[in-house]
């Protein structure tokens, strides 16, 4: 992910910020003050989430109804990569690429940028994509299972969204991850925490009862884990995020979502 140049202090909106996040992460046309900045990419991430998990989650439904669970799972995915310009997943190739092999801070940062993928970014890709084809078709054979597949969406966004608290390092030479470090404030982060949480529960609760709302909630807070190794990985290997490593938290949660919550819903 590439970062647009900043604009001016004093002539961003207020209501800039959404704008920002979606002309960054989705492939949706915004008007000119969404992509003039950075500031309002990971704050405003979780809301992003929102409306692409409500688009794969109605896209899976629909494949589930018309065709067949797999269907309905894979139909989510590919809705998904385009909306979003397969982004993540590039980011997750990348990052694949850079920290699987055993290789130096430098060389890794320069696979990294490279842009092409390698062997270790094609099987993480693949095996990925297995893994969250197969969880969502589980998923998507049950009663209430989509309410999984969009909480997987909406965590994934989460996780990238801590990536822009305080005190979290950043690679050498990122330009995203300088533009959006330290965007994110605690409080504003912990809310969207809460939110998530409640609205997963309270999503799962409806779906299928208490059992069931404990899996999801369970489900999200593991992918938030999974996104914090990912990070400590990054940070251990390379110094830090990059654009490419948020992608790859965020599939990382999403599929730690989709495996967690299959297995106990």
């Amino acid at each position: 992910m590439t970062a647009p140049p900043e604009q001016p202090p004093g002539s961003r909106p207020r209501w800039a910020g959404p704008l920002e996040s979606a002309a960054l992460l989705t492939v949706l046309r915004v008007p000119a003050a969404g992509t003039t900045s950075t500031r309002g990419v990971l704050p405003w991430a979780p809301l992003v989430g929102l409306v692409l998990g409500g688009a794969a989650a109605g896209a899976g439904v629909l494949g589930a109804h018309l065709v067949s669970p797999l269907a309905g799972a894979v139909a989510a995915l590919a809705l998904l990569a385009w909306l979003t310009r397969a982004l993540h997943l590039d980011g997750l190739a990348d990052t694949a690429d850079g920290l699987g092999p055993l290789r130096g801070r430098e060389r890794a940062l320069q696979v990294m940028h490279q842009g092409d993928v390698g062997p270790f970014g094609v099987v993480t890709l693949v095996l990925v994509l297995l893994l969250q084809a197969a969880a969502g078709a589980a998923l998507l054979g049950v009663d209430g299972g989509w309410v999984a597949l969009w909480a997987a969406v909406v965590v994934a966004r989460l996780a990238m969204a801590r990536t822009g608290l305080p005190g979290v390092a950043t690679a050498e030479g990122s330009a995203l991850g300088r533009a959006v470090a330290g965007t994110v404030s605690v409080p504003w982060f912990a809310g969207w925490v809460g939110l998530v949480l409640a609205g997963a529960a309270g999503a799962g609760w409806a779906a299928g009862g208490p059992g069931t709302a404990a899996a999801l909630a369970g489900a999200t807070g593991a992918g938030l884990l999974a996104a914090e190794a990912v990070r400590a990985r990054a940070t251990a290997r390379i110094g830090g995020v990059t654009g490419d490593v948020m992608g790859a938290m965020g599939e990382a949660a999403a599929t730690v979502v989709l495996l967690v919550a299959a297995a106990g819903w």
